[in-house]
């Protein structure tokens, strides 16, 4: 969709109208959910590696390994008969839509009173699709509780790591874990049973952390050979000590898995590697964005590629903006629908959030992925047995851009080149091509009870 113009600020869109459109035009009456993204379809197959490095995925073995469960009612779900069944559900941003830090925003209070019916049930199917990784599922899902008033589950919250529970192949694997908060119970609730994390790590080889001389060894250390190698690096959010979590990752790729060790030459292809949480940056209750686990891989990538030459590779990059993380998504709404007893497949998504290059630009990638599959068929785009045995109902997924989080509708559009610069930034992750398309937002509006209410309109729903 076309956006407001660069230099002086055009009107902000009405409520139902799409970004760059008003009220009265054609735009604005019909045809706001579709994307034109140029270059689109091939940001798409560059996305499809996450899928890809999945092999042999089908249908029920996914399901189980995400922990999803069939048709059986559960306590607490019970159909609202004031409304036919939704056709819809919504995808929800939370840092930046929901809260700003520990703060709840007021809007998504007013949101929830439209979203949630007098027996405090949603009235249509929610999932919160957040790139943060260093707490454990339930613990977001009770802090979403306190802050929003309802009960909140913990299969309607997906992690920026959730769909690491799909790559069975690594989980007996010896693996170095990085991040913060409760890494290893949470690479065990994803399945991973030999972990390894980087302060284990360094205790294990004291010489290797050198930054800090505080932390330096006073004395030299025997070389020790009874570690176990390490198999992969599991990459689950961004750490504390960046400089330490750099150097010891380095090290494991660049020795093989054997960091006690020296080789005359580094190995190529290195071991594997997995990441969730791509975002450069995110919004808290500081006035401007912070680093985001997408900074730190940006500083692992530069530092291996200027030692050996060589990009580093992912088997799997998960989280907003990959299509595999809107599957994982898309699924769970689904089974919220069916627990509801809500019959209608779900054929449209509408994706809430604040940040154009991980909520828009992935809502938009899963939207041309989802006519790629309609038009081409899924075998051929190598999506797995995640569509081979039980095709999407979804039809689309629209991307609606809230103004209380990272974007910031007084500064410059994201597609468009800062002032002196030829090009725009492109804050997405290097795999992730830049597709000015992408990034542009079926709707913009204040916050996320604009949103809801524009939803709602749009399919002649009680607001």
């Amino acid at each position: 969709m076309s956006r407001a113009p660069i230099g002086p600020r055009a009107p902000r869109p009405l409520i139902g109208c799409a970004a760059g459109t008003w009220a009265g035009t054609a735009a604005g009456r019909g045809d706001c959910l579709h994307v034109r993204a140029t270059g689109g379809r091939m940001a798409v197959l560059r996305s499809l590696a996450a899928v890809g490095a999945v092999p042999g995925l089908w249908w029920g073995a996914a399901r189980a390994a995400a922990g999803l469960r069939g048709r059986c009612p559960r306590r607490g779900y019970a159909a609202d008969s004031a409304q036919s069944a939704p056709t819809f559900g919504f995808l929800l941003d939370i840092d930046g839509v929901l809260v700003r830090g520990h703060r709840v925003i007021p809007a998504a209070l007013e949101a929830f009173r439209r979203l949630v019916n007098s027996h405090g049930q949603l009235r249509v199917p929610v999932v919160f699709v957040t790139n943060a990784g260093n707490i454990l599922q339930q613990s977001k899902a009770q802090e979403l509780s306190a802050l929003l008033g309802f009960k909140v589950e913990p299969d309607q919250v997906i992690l920026s790591h959730s769909p690491m529970k799909l790559f069975s192949q690594y989980h007996n694997k010896r693996m170095l874990v990085s991040g913060q908060g409760p890494l290893v119970e949470n690479a065990r609730v994803l399945g991973f049973e030999n972990v390894v994390t980087v302060d284990e790590l360094r205790m294990a080889f004291p010489v290797l952390d050198m930054v800090d001389l505080q932390r330096r060894p006073k004395t030299t250390p025997l070389l020790r050979n009874d570690f176990p190698a390490i198999e992969g690096v599991l990459l689950l959010g961004e750490p504390i000590r960046w400089e330490t979590s750099l150097q010891l990752i380095m090290d494991v790729l660049l020795s093989n898995g054997n960091p006690g060790t020296g080789l005359a030459t580094f190995p190529y292809p290195h071991l594997p590697v997995l990441a969730s949480n791509m975002d450069l940056l995110w919004m808290a209750e500081a006035r401007m964005p912070r680093f985001g686990h997408g900074t730190f891989l940006l500083c692992l990538e530069t530092i291996y590629r200027k030692m050996t030459g060589k990009e580093l590779r992912y088997e799997g990059l998960m989280g907003k903006p990959s299509v595999l993380t809107y599957q994982y998504a898309e699924d769970l709404i689904r089974q919220q629908a069916e627990r509801r007893g809500w019959v209608a497949p779900i054929r449209k998504l509408y994706a809430i959030g604040d940040n154009p290059m991980s909520d828009v630009y992935g809502a938009n990638l899963f939207h041309k992925y989802l006519q790629m599959v309609k038009h081409d068929g899924a075998e051929k785009q190598g999506a797995g047995g995640l569509w081979r045995q039980r095709p999407s109902a979804t039809q689309s997924c629209a991307s609606i851009l809230v103004c209380t989080g990272v974007y910031n509708p007084k500064g410059p559009e994201p597609t468009q080149p800062v002032q002196g610069a030829e090009e725009a930034p492109f804050h997405g992750h290097r795999d992730f091509s830049f597709s000015p398309g992408l990034m542009e937002a079926s709707h913009i509006v204040n916050d996320v009870n604009e949103a809801v209410q524009l939803v709602f309109h749009k399919e002649g729903w009680i607001l």
